[in-house]
């Protein structure tokens, strides 16, 4: 989309229509502690196409070249993508991010979202599924504020295995609320350690992530029937939704409410984003959903129809009485997600799924062998975390040179494990990449 700047005069007649001396005027009402009082220091105006081929130089720095062997899960998974998704999710009538607010007269937007939503609760195990959200991190927080407007309670249990910039998004969402969040520990094993629940009554929702942030499989059958037994619901929630392929499905072991990020289901890295939150809950809990449902009825001449079955989100509508107001319907990341679910079928997404485990374990494997087992004993999908000996910082960033990224560091995160990485295998990394990786990480 070209920027047509506004000229001095358009501005001037807009400042006079509402009553305003000048543009500045109209931010008085903000502290000068919350605004930045000087001018940036920002470069001369280029033409267009000087813009043009400074932008190309400076995507040569930092894009990653195909000779990077990149070993990053963490939340955003490098996955294969058939042809036909892009073909298909690159059609002129589908390149469009929501759902039209006249849905009625758009009915293969309608339909394509219908079909995401009957996979997604398939794959989640639950019985509907959202229309998508911005990302899994909002999703997760959207799950745990359905589930204080279900029950009534202000406390929430999270366990500090669920993606930490999640976590992040979780307090900024809850805490002005003064919803209190109650972190659980982690076990040894890399699970979490669901303890602390015992003798706790009355709290609103249980969130695990599984496979959590570092690959381990949860135990989510016990931790539902815990979170059961103290009064909550308990929430399932997902980076990897490829894993689903192999492990039991949430809704199936007890989740009342399953939400994640659908990033690996046709949607490229993309230097981190789209995403795309995926949320769906037992029936009892469908009107607490916030955003839309499609559902299909007939018309009056007896054809199938697909009409907005439920838009709790939308402002416009619902007004203060909306469940949400900045969730988002990302349909055009939800259809591509569709079509990547419909391509693979449900034995060609178990085979993935399956490759992507048994790559993952080949290279746990070969590093054990090389004196270099994983941290945590609970099960793992496609990644792992290994610690490396202090010195390995330095070959860490060598390696870099090298064009192999080597994990990711831990101890950002959580800085009780200094010298932990955490690998990724997915079925894009190669048995030359894995064994050029364990070349120079025992040399």
């Amino acid at each position: 989309m070209r920027f047509l700047p506004h000229t001095p005069e358009q501005i001037q007649q807009m400042l006079d229509v509402i009553g305003a001396e000048s543009i500045e005027s109209l931010f008085a009402g903000i502290p000068d502690s919350c605004r930045r009082l000087k001018m940036m220091a920002l470069p001369e105006a280029m033409s267009e196409w000087a813009l043009n081929r400074h932008m190309d130089k400076l995507s040569d720095h930092i894009a990653v070249s195909p000779e990077y062997k990149v070993f990053l899960g963490a939340g955003r998974y490098n996955h294969f993508i058939p042809a036909t998704v892009t073909s298909l999710s690159s059609r002129s009538e589908f390149l469009t991010a929501y759902t039209p607010y006249q849905p009625e007269i758009s009915q293969g937007t309608l339909q394509a979202i219908y079909e995401y939503q009957t996979l997604a609760a398939w794959l989640m195990g639950v019985d509907v599924a959202t229309a998508s959200h911005y990302d899994g991190a909002t999703a997760l927080a959207e799950a745990l504020l359905m589930a204080v407007r279900k029950t009534g309670s202000r406390q929430v249990a999270v366990s500090s295995l669920v993606n930490p910039l999640y976590r992040r998004v979780v307090k900024t969402y809850l805490e002005p609320a003064e919803i209190n969040i109650l972190e659980l520990p982690r076990l040894q094993n890399g699970q979490t350690d669901i303890s602390p629940l015992e003798g706790i009554q009355g709290i609103a929702a249980v969130a695990l992530q599984s496979p959590n942030f570092f690959g381990c499989i949860e135990n989510i059958g016990v931790a539902a029937q815990k979170t059961h037994e103290a009064g909550g619901l308990f929430v399932a929630g997902f980076t990897e939704a490829m894993a689903y392929g192999l492990l039991k499905n949430p809704g199936s072991l007890g989740a009342d409410i399953v939400c994640g990020e659908g990033q690996s289901l046709g949607i490229s890295v993309a230097f981190g984003g789209p995403g795309l939150g995926m949320l769906g809950c037992t029936r009892e809990l469908m009107r607490n959903l916030p955003g839309r449902l499609v559902g299909k009825t007939k018309d009056s001449t007896g054809k199938n129809g697909f009409v907005l079955t439920l838009a709790t989100r939308e402002q416009h509508i619902r007004r203060e009485k909306a469940t949400s107001n900045i969730c988002s319907n990302n349909s055009h990341c939800a259809l591509t997600a569709a079509v990547y679910m419909a391509s693979l079928g449900k034995t060609g997404f178990r085979d993935l799924a399956q490759l992507n485990h048994d790559k993952a374990a080949w290279l746990c494997e070969k590093l054990t062998a090389s004196g270099y087992p994983p941290a945590f004993g609970a099960p793992f999908f496609n990644e792992f975390v290994v610690k490396f000996p202090p010195e390995f910082e330095i070959r860490y960033a060598a390696l870099l040179n090298k064009k192999i990224v080597a994990g990711l560091p831990l101890d950002k995160y959580y800085p009780e494990l200094s010298d932990h990485y955490l690998l990724c295998a997915t079925e894009t990394v190669s048995m030359e990449d894995m064994n050029a990786l364990i070349r120079e990480v025992t040399s």
